[in-house]
């Protein structure tokens, strides 16, 4: 296979192709991550709030939302999950994190490896 971009005639091996499929790959997982994040920091907000709306009402028993039905649990209960699923939510959150920083990493040493090879005659940037 020969890249012919440009006026380059860089031979592209077997390992290249797959350091490029690797970067795709990569380039994916980052985008998925990304949505994740979005979805956690959203659930950790709403968890937020409704433990402050659970700290200013006056009443002992509460509706709490189990699957699609609600059902009236004591105050007390509540609290301790939404506390439960806040730490769940914010650990979870940390791991995706974390991977987002290794996925990136990764791509910045693909990056240099393809770019180092095919100077302008790829372009792994995102438009």
């Amino acid at each position: 296979m020969r890249q012919g971009t440009g006026g380059s005639d860089t031979e592209v091996t077997w390992e290249d192709q797959q350091n490029i499929n690797k970067f795709g790959r990569l380039n994916n997982r980052f985008h998925e991550l990304d949505d994740e994040i979005k979805i956690a920091k959203e659930t950790n907000d709403n968890l937020e709030d409704a433990s402050n709306e659970l700290i200013l009402t006056d009443e002992e028993v509460v509706r709490f939302q189990i699957g699609e039905v609600f059902a009236h649990v004591p105050k007390e209960e509540v609290e301790t999950r939404i506390e439960e699923m806040k730490e769940v939510t914010s650990k979870n959150l940390e791991k995706l994190e974390e991977e987002k920083e290794l996925v990136l990493a990764q791509m910045a040493e693909l990056k240099t490896i393809l770019y180092g090879k095919f100077k302008d005659s790829i372009n792994l940037e995102e438009d």
